[in-house]
């Protein structure tokens, strides 16, 4: 008994504490992950609050390895199969703008994606996380390091009050997003690289509306709708199509043209009235009547500025690691940006686990080691399917015409052809 008294009275080792800057989905995954592996966890956003209801959002589609290790965090049955609706269908159509027909051109039904709106799959990971590990209303100012390179110090400040917090911790985690400030104070000369187009995006609620006119005839022209992706090819441009849980229509339309100027800290353009307008006259020349049709119905349409990055050639310094879009900016076109930052932070996750912050260079090594092969090639592939679906021009193909194609080339506009589409690299001697 004696000897058990002297072990309860040993002082209790503190625990390894990451402070993660953004709380968007690979904030909230991050902090999952490490506190999964014993961490403390401090997520700061700038944001007031969390997203409430189903504000102007997007739909995304969720692999099979990130809905594994997203199950693993939740740890309570079917939350999110019962948040998401099935992508089992993957299908490329090509549209003849001037007949207003459309025929298939690829189908894969093994395709094993889910469905999901942001707010939906947001929502459920902030709800698991312990309280008061996101501190909303906190923008993010600086970061220092100590002299041994063991703590990193970052300054906040306090939208409420106006003051200055400063929080500490082993390791910064920049979850900041494709124009990240953590990941310019290392590299300032890189630039994120316009992709040569813009995207519409909008979601049409169709509550209650079942029966309407426009309901029937998109389900008509689109009979898989609740189990497909939909991707129409037009000439020099592409659309994306597909349904979301509660009745939502997600939609998305790719246009080529010279880069926007953009104003703030986003890549969200705010959109007038009469762009809105001009936007449903010329859904009207390209698409099916269908479509043209949800489109002109779904209110606050919004442009996204599409870029992507070159792959960088590291991730982290000294204690301080990027993830998800601040690691590897990207196109939508491989549905990878919230699979990627999910997988980002489920291996960090595991690698910080297998080292010990003890060894925490070695564990950031391994992370790096890891993903940058995986998210680099997918970046690129992501590119290159965009450019070909848009027309524009790319190294070893013609200008891409979905009316002239041949079938070996549809066949590379499918997402199976991703790079490690079906493989997540892990740490040795572990498993997600």
């Amino acid at each position: 008994m004696e000897g058990q008294d002297e072990e309860a009275k040993k002082p209790t080792k503190p625990k390894a504490k990451a402070v993660i800057v953004g709380g968007s989905i690979a904030g909230l995954s991050c902090a999952h992950a490490l506190i999964s592996a014993g961490w403390d966890v401090t997520v700061v956003e700038r944001s007031s609050a969390p997203p409430a209801g189903s504000p102007t959002g997007a739909g995304l589609g969720l692999e099979p390895s990130a809905r594994e290790q997203i199950d693993a965090w939740l740890g309570r049955g079917r939350q999110l199969h019962d948040a998401t609706l099935p992508l089992s269908v993957d299908q490329n159509n090509a549209t003849d703008s001037a007949k207003k027909v459309s025929r298939m051109l690829t189908r894969d039904e093994e395709f094993n994606f889910r469905a999901a709106h942001w707010t939906d799959l947001h929502c459920l990971l902030r709800e698991e996380l312990p309280p008061n590990v996101v501190l909303y209303g906190h923008v993010f100012l600086s970061f220092s390091l100590s002299d041994d390179k063991t703590e990193v110090k970052i300054k906040t400040k306090v939208l409420k009050t106006n003051d200055t917090v400063e929080i500490k911790g082993n390791l910064l985690i920049a979850a900041d997003g494709c124009l990240s400030s953590i990941r310019q104070s290392f590299l300032p000369d890189l630039k994120l690289r316009y992709s040569g187009y813009c995207a519409w995006r909008g979601i049409l609620d169709f509550s209650g509306r079942d029966n309407s006119e426009a309901i029937l005839g998109i389900k008509r022209a689109y009979p898989d709708l609740g189990k497909c992706l939909y991707f129409d090819l037009g000439s020099g441009t592409h659309s994306v199509f597909y349904e979301l849980l509660n009745k939502r229509l997600n939609w998305i339309w790719y246009i080529n043209q010279p880069e926007p100027e953009l104003k703030g800290n986003s890549v969200t353009m705010k959109v007038s009235g009469e762009m809105i307008q001009k936007m449903h006259r010329e859904a009207e020349k390209v698409w099916l009547p269908e479509l043209a049709r949800i489109m002109k119905e779904t209110k606050e349409p919004f442009i996204n500025v599409i870029y992507d990055c070159d792959p960088l050639e590291q991730i982290f310094w000294d204690n301080v690691v990027l993830v998800g879009d601040a690691a590897h900016p990207t196109t939508p076109h491989g549905l990878r940006s919230t699979n990627m930052s999910i997988l980002d932070a489920a291996v960090l996750g595991l690698c910080l686990k297998l080292w010990g912050v003890e060894n925490l260079h070695s564990a950031l090594c391994e992370y790096q080691s890891l993903r940058l092969p995986v998210t680099s090639k997918q970046v690129l592939h992501s590119r290159q399917l965009g450019r070909i679906k848009q027309g524009l021009s790319v190294a070893g193909w013609e200008q891409f015409d979905p009316m002239t194609s041949s079938h070996e080339e549809w066949q590379e506009l499918q997402q199976k052809k991703m790079p490690f589409f079906n493989e997540v690299p892990l740490p040795e001697s572990s498993s997600i």
